[in-house]
């Protein structure tokens, strides 16, 4: 069992930056990779960022690439997205994952077994 807390969101002009972060607790943090998501109001949940258990390896959605940076920390067992030079179409509530079956940097969300609450993000024009 996983269990996951973001916190971060907030609401900022665009141009902006945030910075959120994701708690996991529960089974070892550097066993399992993690997932940053997001849904905007009317679509559908979309990738946004992974990185491996071991931190070795990371992906992106293209439209965050070079604004977006996903990092872990072992010792406080948390995983963080740093969204800088945010858009208005930024806005959305982003959610952690955690993909504890598989060993890839996977992102589709069929992967990720555990989820948290999920925190807005509101980029303003």
């Amino acid at each position: 069992q996983v269990q996951l807390v973001e916190s971060g969101g907030g609401l900022v002009q665009a141009g902006g930056s945030l910075r959120l972060s994701c708690a996991a607790s529960g089974r070892t943090f550097s066993s399992y990779g993690m997932g940053w998501f997001r849904q905007a109001p009317g679509k559908e949940r979309e990738f946004v960022a992974t990185i491996k258990w071991s931190g070795a390896n990371t992906r992106y959605t293209d439209s965050v690439k070079g604004r977006f940076t996903i990092s872990r920390d072992y010792a406080k067992n948390t995983v963080y997205l740093q969204m800088n030079s945010l858009k208005p179409e930024d806005t959305a509530i982003y959610y952690c994952a955690a993909n504890t079956r598989g060993i890839n940097t996977e992102t589709s969300s069929s992967f990720y077994d555990y989820w948290g609450q999920g925190t807005q993000v509101t980029v303003s024009s």
